[in-house]
């Protein structure tokens, strides 16, 4: 007999491994063209120099300044969001663990130890009886055979979930590091544009004095006077605006790294040294855009939703819950062990579904549903990466042209106010003229520090949406 309920119980557990009844995966189609976008805005790509892909490049790599190599590693210990995802991992990787261990059984020793005092109206002797019984042994409870996948499905579901955590973590760290470098430059960039304001500053109070002093002798008039003042006062205006801007961009970059940034790795102005690369290839959209973490994650979710299928139709199904015990008993604790005292028990227990109202049916539909939406949430996922990566794609196009022209720019306007100092100096063009000079080559100076900076950052972008950032 005992053979014979082992030999049940080895063939129920073989059953028990079968297939699941997940639809079978099947990737979307990216919903993107298969070529970035050409035209005026985009530099035309020819053959290059073989580029090792961004997404493999390290960050370390990648960004050459030692101070702001500093930086990121302090953000990367101490940034808030980076460790949630973090613990995250954790988190999906222990209910991995669970599931995974619904596929065994679980076995449980026990003992007990029962006294019972029957009254004498209940025994049968018509005299009162004291009853001990004694009881040690293994058990497993309520263990289900997944003859239909239903638990092979969640564990699949929780292993996906695990997986999109773990690219969810990568692309906060590819974000963090993408903030740290463009906080970073915005930080240079504002104390450029401070710079420049208190040189202006000095330099218009300098003017303001000779031109107060050929006032006082008779020889510019009280607009040329006034005229004068009302720069010197511009540039006072441009001090305190930028003075606040660095302090706020001191406090972001606070934020971002997770602890107080330390004076020394605080940029003083732009680093043309910032990155390796000059130029960046940006490879087909297929290879780079279906390897971003972001999109591996919203992929993990949709595999996650597709198990979740298999067991709402495995519900459908019978479930067989199997309860056994194997162990010795004895009414007295000196015989617990002796011959004789063996017991067993082995109770399946069948669970068909019959009438449920329609939950098994609503929770396949919701489970159908749920795998639809994490289709609709994967496409747009590619989508909004092409557009991220296109959009740097057009900046970088035409910025080194906008540099260039911004410097010509500059460079003009310097001259044209040593023209028209002279040219005033020597009375031929009034002092309107040598203000407007002055107004233009300070708006120019300003928008060339702009300029570079955007080239900067649109370097950390496309590294970024091309899917670098990670560590080596």
């Amino acid at each position: 007999m005992k053979r014979t309920n082992l030999t049940i119980v080895a063939l129920v557990l073989s059953l028990a491994g079968c297939a699941t009844m997940a639809p079978k995966y099947e990737q979307p189609a990216a919903p993107v063209p298969a070529a970035w976008p050409n035209g005026q805005s985009y530099k035309a790509e020819s053959a290059k120099l073989e580029q090792k892909p961004l997404a493999d490049l390290p960050w370390q790599d990648f960004y050459v300044d030692g101070q702001l190599r500093k930086l990121i590693t302090l953000a990367l210990d101490n940034n808030r969001d980076l460790k949630v995802a973090t613990l995250n991992i954790e988190r999906f990787q222990a209910l991995y663990q669970i599931r995974r261990a619904d596929l065994l059984p679980k076995v449980d020793a026990n003992a007990t130890a029962t006294y019972q005092r029957i009254a004498e109206n209940f025994s049968s002797t018509k005299l009162p009886q004291t009853l001990h019984q004694y009881n040690v042994g293994l058990g497993v409870s309520s263990y289900e055979l997944d003859l239909f996948g239903r638990v092979q499905s969640l564990k699949g579901q929780a292993l996906e979930q695990y997986l999109a955590t773990e690219q969810a973590q990568r692309s906060v760290q590819i974000s963090l590091v993408s903030q740290v470098a463009t906080g970073w430059l915005a930080l240079a960039a504002d104390r450029e544009r401070l710079q420049l304001a208190r040189e202006t500053l000095a330099n218009q109070q300098d003017s303001y004095k000779l031109t107060k002093s050929r006032h006082e002798a008779g020889i510019s008039s009280a607009l040329d006077l006034n005229q004068a003042q009302t720069i010197v006062d511009a540039a006072r205006v441009d001090i305190a605006r930028y003075t606040t801007l660095v302090a706020q961009d001191e406090n972001a970059l606070d934020l971002v790294v997770g602890s107080k940034v330390p004076a020394d790795l605080l940029p003083q102005a732009l680093s043309e040294s910032l990155t390796s690369l000059r130029d960046i290839t940006p490879g087909l959209p297929s290879d780079v855009l279906l390897t971003r973490p972001d999109i591996l994650q919203a992929e993990g979710e949709l595999k996650g939703a597709n198990a979740n299928i298999g067991a709402a139709r495995a519900a459908f199904f019978p479930r067989i819950t199997l309860v056994s015990a194997v162990g010795f008993g004895s009414d007295d604790l000196a015989n617990l062990f002796k011959s004789g005292a063996f017991v067993w028990k082995f109770a399946p227990q069948v669970s068909l579904p019959i009438f449920d109202g329609g939950t098994n049916k609503a929770n396949l539909k919701v489970a159908e549903v749920d795998r639809d939406i994490a289709v609709a949430r994967y496409e747009k996922a590619i989508q909004t990466a092409f557009r991220e990566v296109a959009d740097a794609l057009a900046q970088r196009g035409t910025i080194d042209e906008q540099l260039a022209a911004q410097q010509s720019l500059n460079d003009a306007t310097a001259e044209s106010l040593r023209l028209s100092r002279a040219r005033y100096e020597k009375g031929v063009d009034s002092y309107l003229t040598v203000l407007d000079s002055q107004r233009s080559l300070y708006s120019a100076q300003q928008n060339l520090i702009g300029v570079r900076l955007s080239r900067l950052a649109n370097l950390v972008t496309l590294y970024k949406v091309l899917g670098g950032g990670s560590a080596e």
